[in-house]
């Protein structure tokens, strides 16, 4: 431990962090570093070397990027001066106050205005569902995991207006036309993908399948024991709907049922049921193998624990920040016993369809049941900070430079 002073598939909440008093215009807000009470981290050292290494892999791949944070442009090198120095700062032998003080006079902290321009950030979780495989389709083994269609064409909005930077129109052309790619329910029951080798490997459950959708990323076990990881690669296009609103909706459970596993308990007793549900959500996902999963939308393996994934519109791709919120302690059966308070830091190196505005972000829980169990329950109000490295001005006497 540092010391230092899925659930949208499915759909609480306890606030515990510093109320800050101030609206804020911006997605970024520069405050007092004082004003972050505490920087405890829960989590051990490794780990979130590990989720640094690959924000500084990212930043060199994008030399010449530039991010905002609130009246600052920062770039890509001064992102990368800035983990490389926190990472020495936390390498340091030095005592727990020493550490604290050294991050505080070195950083700016930009708290980020989340959902309510206050603050407050709604965090989930995700992780990596493992499924059971098989390279070819068998009665038990009849689900289908796609790879990208080659008639799925992505048109980058700014490619045709250069003052769209980051929109995108995902579509088939029919008729000459673009048109809005297959459904969900034009895939999965309609089959319009079948007989075009698209199968990278088949499953046996269907539930288990549409977790991979939702989360983004899995693994499958083979029949021989092997362990293949499978991540992102493209999406349908269209928009993203939790299943939990269609269930309340349709009057097939309560909002006192609303909690992830008693979701799960219901679409397994009604098998029947499970298309029409999948089918609400009609955002269809497809994968690509890969060595080192799962992949984040940096195109780096993500940390359990250390990667969220953000709005990429708001949040600087791959920088550092800071969380504060409340996690569950599980019972051995999943049951939520109690919240207790948390807080770490963490690499924004993810992105996803269900995480949008500057109040979202979506915490990498790992994977296996534990992990399951955390991201399935995990639906808190907190508190997010970004950090970066100050800037170097002229001292007021002489011509030395001295760190703001």
């Amino acid at each position: 431990m540092i010391l230092l002073a899925v659930s949208l598939l499915f759909t609480g909440c306890a606030a515990l962090f510093e109320k800050p008093v101030q609206r804020f215009s911006a997605p970024l807000t520069l405050i007092d570093e004082d004003g972050v009470l505490s920087l405890l981290d829960d989590l051990d050292l490794p780990s979130l070397e590990a989720a640094i290494d690959r924000s500084l892999q990212y930043y060199e791949r994008v030399p010449a990027a530039t991010y905002r944070f609130g009246n600052r442009q920062v770039s890509a090198g001064e992102l990368k001066e800035s983990l490389i120095l926190f990472r020495e700062i936390m390498q340091r032998p030095d005592a727990v106050g020493i550490k604290t003080k050294k991050i505080r006079e070195s950083f700016e902290f930009y708290q980020a205005a989340g959902m309510d321009e206050r603050g407050t950030m709604l965090f989930t979780g995700y992780y990596v569902p493992l499924l059971n495989g098989s390279p070819v389709m068998t009665e038990r083994y009849r689900y289908p995991v796609y790879e990208t269609p080659d008639d799925l064409i992505v048109v980058h909005l700014n490619d045709v207006n250069k003052k769209v930077k980051n929109g995108q129109r995902i579509g088939r052309l029919e008729e000459g036309d673009l048109v809005p790619y297959y459904s969900r329910r034009d895939i999965d029951e309609k089959g319009v993908l079948r007989g075009r080798h698209l199968e990278m490997v088949w499953v046996d459950d269907s539930l288990e399948l549409f977790q991979l959708h939702v989360q983004g990323s899995g693994k499958i076990r083979m029949p021989d024991g092997q362990i293949i990881s499978v991540s992102f690669a493209q999406s349908n296009g269209r928009p993203f709907k939790s299943i939990s609103r269609f269930l309340l909706d349709h009057g097939r459970i309560t909002e006192r049922d609303m909690a992830y596993q008693n979701i799960k308990n219901y679409l397994r007793e009604h098998p029947e049921e499970c298309a029409e549900i999948f089918n609400f959500n009609e955002r269809y996902i497809f994968f690509q193998r890969v060595e080192n999963g799962p992949m984040g939308a940096l195109q780096f393996s993500v940390t359990s624990g250390r990667s969220i994934a953000t709005d990429p519109d708001f949040f600087p791709k791959g920088a550092l920040a800071f969380m504060k919120a409340q996690k569950p302690q599980l019972d051995p059966e999943g049951k939520v016993q109690s919240w207790v308070p948390f807080s770490r830091f963490v690499l924004n190196q993810d992105a996803g369809a269900a995480i949008k505005g500057p109040g979202r972000i979506d915490l990498f829980c790992g994977d296996g049941p534990e992990a399951e169990q955390l991201a399935g329950s995990l639906k808190e109000k907190g508190i997010l900070y970004f950090l970066v490295k100050k800037k170097v001005k002229s001292s007021p006497i002489g011509n030395g430079l001295t760190n703001r």
